[in-house]
């Protein structure tokens, strides 16, 4: 489906101009090669330092499966919980830089975001991350909570490693989460089928991307190994999958394919498309209406699968 959108408000169109020419400035001109690894870290870190957090949303530093994580709890109690992982590429990102996101979702949707601090590339190449996941997903079940109670979340790379877990749950045979939500999720590896979007993607380089590719993927893996590409993966029995994605982004037919092919293999997708937004632009919630919008989206879907999940 494309999510259609109110045409934005004068002051929004302007705000919406501003933060791309920052984005493009700030992120696609500085987070790419020749700048090392470290100081990409860094930059991402001080451009998410101001994110807009509900006051309402209480943060608690904790660890799961012995990993690092950050646990976002909304002011009322809640027996639901979204495993959110993060994206950057699997080089960078952290749960100190996507607060913003996690703190929205855990006030709208009124449930706990836990954001795991996965294994980084270059230091822990593919599969690290992904056995981070697995672990913290089965801390979770371990808890106490039922994988009726849990959605699986991320962004760009987190959404790959989203994806992968719950291919990786799948087939160890152990209980699926309720829903699956990726924003702007790489599902090829290969990036045989990027978009170009006439406006250009504001966010990403494609430096950066190749850099990330080299450093994260061993060179014995096939960059089609459904666990690094689940675009490429047996797709059925997957709970409801949620995808938003913006047109101006070299992702976007990561997207498209991905629900096309979730869709064949009988899984319940929801694809929306945003119009003039950028790779995740859900980032920008508190200030783009759009961004808003998608998130409490986000909520009514997350909420509906809760509350009637696919197995129940």
């Amino acid at each position: 489906m494309t999510a259609f959108v109110e045409p934005p408000r004068l002051g929004q169109r302007i705000l919406a101009r501003v933060l791309r020419t920052s984005l493009i400035l700030l992120f696609r001109s500085l987070i790419r090669p020749p700048m090392p690894i470290a100081g990409q870290r860094a930059i991402l870190r001080a451009l998410t330092a101001s994110s807009v957090i509900p006051r309402s949303v209480r943060r608690v530093n904790s660890t799961l499966a012995g990993i690092a994580c950050e646990w976002h709890r909304p002011a009322s109690d809640t027996e639901h919980v979204m495993l959110y992982l993060h994206g950057g590429a699997y080089l960078i990102g952290a749960p100190s830089t996507h607060r913003g996101i996690a703190a929205q979702l855990a006030q709208r949707a009124k449930l706990a975001v836990c954001v795991l601090d996965y294994r980084l590339a270059p230091e822990h190449p593919f599969p690290a991350a992904l056995e981070d996941g697995v672990a913290a997903y089965q801390a979770l079940l371990a808890q106490g909570y039922r994988s009726e109670q849990i959605v699986l979340g991320g962004d760009s790379a987190g959404g790959n490693l989203a994806l992968g877990l719950v291919l990786k749950l799948k087939a160890a045979g152990l209980p699926l989460p309720a829903a699956l939500v990726c924003f702007s999720p790489l599902t090829d590896a290969s990036l045989t089928q990027l978009h170009q979007p006439p406006a250009g993607d504001p966010l990403l380089n494609l430096k950066w991307i190749a850099q990330a590719g080299s450093l994260f993927c061993p060179a014995h893996i096939d960059r089609r190994d459904p666990f690094l590409s689940p675009v490429y993966a047996d797709l059925s029995g997957l709970p409801p999958l949620l995808i938003q994605v913006g047109e101006d982004e070299v992702l976007l037919n990561d997207s498209l394919r991905l629900a096309e092919r979730a869709t064949a293999a009988g899984v319940a997708v929801q694809l929306q498309r945003y119009a003039g937004c950028w790779h995740v632009f859900q980032a920008h919630a508190g200030l783009l209406d759009v961004a808003d919008l998608a998130l409490n989206r986000v909520a009514s879907f997350m909420n509906e699968q809760l509350a009637h999940p696919a197995g129940g």
